[in-house]
Order: structure tokens, then sequence, then C-alpha cells
């Protein structure tokens, strides 16, 4: 019979470092708190049991709320933190009625916790009273005088940074936190720290990782982001899960050629119930009216709308200025509005179903090119569009994403840059599977790479 497991998750922070209202715990990325991410890889852990929350006490209601809107149930107790970490880390070692477990502390700013170093932590303690985490420290750490005169350089080989969750016997940490509270001027700054001040167990360290990081900075929220963007495409592939699909309904935009055509016939090939509109059967997506029409049809066909994807767009290369008025406009229209017409008229449908809206940009949002200003701009702000109304509509179990395909073999491409290299480009039956793995994981405000060659999303 394996030991009972508590995470305790320290979320006392102030944010003082971030100069934000808001302690950074609550900070958002990708449309929900930094403290959420942190909670799901708990709450999702198969060998988690429970888990308890040391809070600022100015924030508990809010707490309170992310709990209840994401329906964690191994969330035992919300306590408020004391003036100190090892204050709060007893706090919450204080709160577990048990002769002997294991605890993982952790903290709330490190959202990037994997499965894994989870896993190891808990497995690790099954050898040992103590477990840290840590990687290799890619640069030379110089020790300096208080004169800031270098006083020392150590052996790079045998320094680490230390990382979250720390891992331990119950026991020991508690005899920590006792020893340390008759003693409070020890200077130490985590619990391994007062494990070993006591020499109350050998602590042994397992391998963290670079993904693991701190949000304790601005840019490192920039970072998280970017980041959350980049593990959405590490998300196994699974075509077994197509079965899914069965029965589904699905409405694609842009559905008679290119990624769009992929798209519909590969739902189709997996069972599910799907339907495609373009200008060839009458449907303008730069016209919200011909948007409505076509999802009304199919909702009192079907009673039903589950996912809802637009491939919808449009490319013109050529400088500004030599582009006309009304092309500017309508690449406008059909790239961004286009999409926004879309979504708008998606979301009622998708709340019934709790579905999801699929979005496409492109490689060329990231930075401008020349001679694809109004493309590239457009392509951009699909992102933030997506992103921010992630946000906005988060408690209503809609998620909405977008494909970033690499160059891909389509009609629009060929008509712009003429016959290629086959094997240069992505084969628009890859965009597919990658567009239908998506729309079956519950993720929201994310950009999905799709890249030549991928077996992973």
């Amino acid at each position: 019979m394996r030991n009972k497991v508590y995470a305790i998750i320290l979320a006392g922070g102030t944010g003082q470092r971030l100069s934000s209202e808001l302690p950074k715990q609550f900070l958002k990325i990708s449309g929900r708190y930094i403290i959420e991410h942190t909670m799901d890889a708990f709450e999702k852990h198969p060998l988690i049991d429970k888990i308890i929350i040391v809070i600022n006490p100015g924030f508990r209601d809010l707490i309170n709320s992310v709990i209840e809107n994401n329906s964690y149930s191994k969330v035992i107790a919300v306590k408020d933190g004391g003036n100190t970490r090892q204050e709060s880390s007893y706090v919450g070692i204080s709160t577990i009625n048990e002769d002997d477990c294991d605890v993982l502390i952790h903290d709330a700013v490190r959202p990037f916790v994997s499965e894994k170093i989870i896993n190891d932590c808990i497995k690790t303690l099954g050898k040992y009273k103590a477990v840290d985490v840590a990687i290799p420290t890619a640069d030379t750490i110089i020790q300096v005088d208080k004169n800031n005169f270098i006083e020392a350089i150590p052996d790079r080989e045998y320094l680490r940074r230390g990382q979250t969750p720390q891992a331990f016997k119950l026991k020991i940490i508690k005899k920590a936190h006792e020893l340390y509270s008759r003693d409070r001027k020890i200077d130490v700054t985590d619990d391994c720290g007062l494990v070993s001040y006591f020499k109350l167990a050998k602590i042994y360290v397992i391998p963290g990782s670079e993904d693991n990081i701190k949000i304790t900075y601005p840019v490192d929220v920039v970072l998280a982001d970017k980041l959350l963007q980049i593990r959405s495409t590490n998300l196994q592939n699974s075509k077994s899960r197509f079965k899914e699909l069965k029965k589904s309904v699905i409405v694609v935009f842009g559905g008679y050629s290119g990624i769009g055509k992929s798209i519909f016939d590969l739902a189709k090939k997996h069972g599910a119930k799907a339907y495609r509109y373009s200008r060839k059967n009458g449907v303008d997506i730069k016209k919200s009216s011909e948007i409505k029409k076509a999802l009304k049809e199919v909702y009192q066909k079907e009673r039903r709308i589950d996912h809802v994807i637009n491939t919808s767009g449009l490319l013109r290369i050529s400088t500004l200025e030599t582009k006309g008025q009304k092309e500017i406009t309508e690449e406008i229209d059909v790239n961004f509005l286009g999409s926004v017409n879309v979504t708008k008229a998606s979301i009622p449908y998708l709340k019934e179903s709790s579905g999801s809206i699929t979005l496409f940009t492109s490689s060329s949002y990231t930075r401008g090119r020349g001679m694809y200003s109004i493309y590239s701009s457009t392509k951009a702000a699909i992102v933030n569009f997506a992103q921010s109304v992630a946000e906005e509509i988060k408690d209503s179990n809609v998620n909405i994403n977008v494909i970033n395909p690499e160059r891909t073999n389509t009609p629009m491409r060929k008509k712009n840059f003429g016959n290629e290299p086959p094997d240069s480009l992505l084969n628009p039956d890859m965009v597919a599977e990658a567009t239908l793995n998506t729309i079956l994981k519950d993720i929201t405000g994310q950009v999905i790479e799709v890249k030549k060659g991928y077996d992973r999303i």
C-alpha cells in the first residue's frame, strides 16, 4: 500500500518584483491565472491525493472562486500564509492530519511542472526521506566579497539551480520546522535548506527541467506565455482519438479547397457530421448575415454544433504602396473580420455543446515581412483576438485555438508562389490531422504550431 501524497502549493507572494497590483500567481497567461495552470498539474496527477493551498490572505475569495470554477476536487484546505516562505510552508504542513505521508511543496508560480517531475519526486521518496529538484547551471557562477570583487569561482560541474517541488517524508519536514521555530535566525531560503541545516536527512537531487521556470519578473510572464504555446504543440498525438469525432457536428468555413477541404474530408472519414461553406455555396465570411444563416441551417438540422473551424484566407503579395485600397480592405475583411464574424456567430451554439472554435494564422504573424504587410498584420491580429476571446469565454467551456501551419501545399500558395518542390511543403492532410487533434483537446487560447514531419501535437 503506497503512502498518501499531499501537495502544498505556496501562493502567498505579493508580486512586488513584478510591480503588479495583483500577486504574480494571479496574473494571466493564455487566459488563465498562473496558479490555475499550476493547480491543474497536481489536480490531474493520479498519484496526488490531496492539495493544500497557502494563500495571501487578501486573495482568499479569489482563490476560492478559482477552485469552484475549476471543480478542483483534491483541494482540502485553503490557509492564510505567513510573513515568510518558511512560515507559509509550516502552515501547510501543520494542516496535514496524518502520522505518515509524503509531502510535495511547490511554488504557485512554477506553472510548468511536469508529470514526470512529480512522478520522480514521489518515486524517489520510496528510497530517500528528502528530495530536491534541480538543473545544471549553464552559466559560470562567481562568488564576490562585500566590496564586489571576485572571491571564488566554484566548479560549475557540481552547481545546480534549485526548483520545486521539494519532497519529504512528513515526519522529517515537520521536525525541521519545529526546530526552526525555536531559532528563526537561521538563514535558509527553502524547506530543503532547513532539513540540510539540521542534518535530519540526506537530500537526494533529481533532474528538473528548463521549462519548469519560476515567474518572478515581467519578462517571465512573456516567456511563460510563449512556453505555454510551445508546450501545446507537444501534446501527444493520438489519431486513435479520432473515433471520438463520430457523430460530432463540425462546420468548416473555407471547406472547399486546401486545408479546409482536407479537414472536411478527414472529419467525414471518421464519422463526423461535417458541413462546409465558402463562396462556392453562397457563404462569404465577410458578411456576418451569411455566416449566421449557415450556422442556423446546420443547427436546425442537427440540433447541435460541436466545432467550428475557419480556414478561409486571402494572400496577395505586393508592397503596400502598390496595393489598391479595395485590395487592402478585402484582405483585412477576409483574414481578420471573417474570423471575428465566424467566432461571434458561433459562440451561442458552442456554449450549448461545450464545443470549440479553431482559427488559422501564419508563421508570418510573429514578424512582419516585406510584401506581406496586410497579410502578416491580420494573422497577428487573429492570435491576439483568439487569446482575448479565450479569456472572455473561459467560464462557458468553449475553447478557442489557432492553428499555425508551416508553408503548406495549397491552391492559395501555388497561386502566389508557383510550383515549389512538394517535399518542401506541408501536406494539407497533415494540417487537418493536427486541427482535428486540437479540437479534441481541452486547451484554449493556444497557438498550435504544425511543422513538416510532425508526429506530436
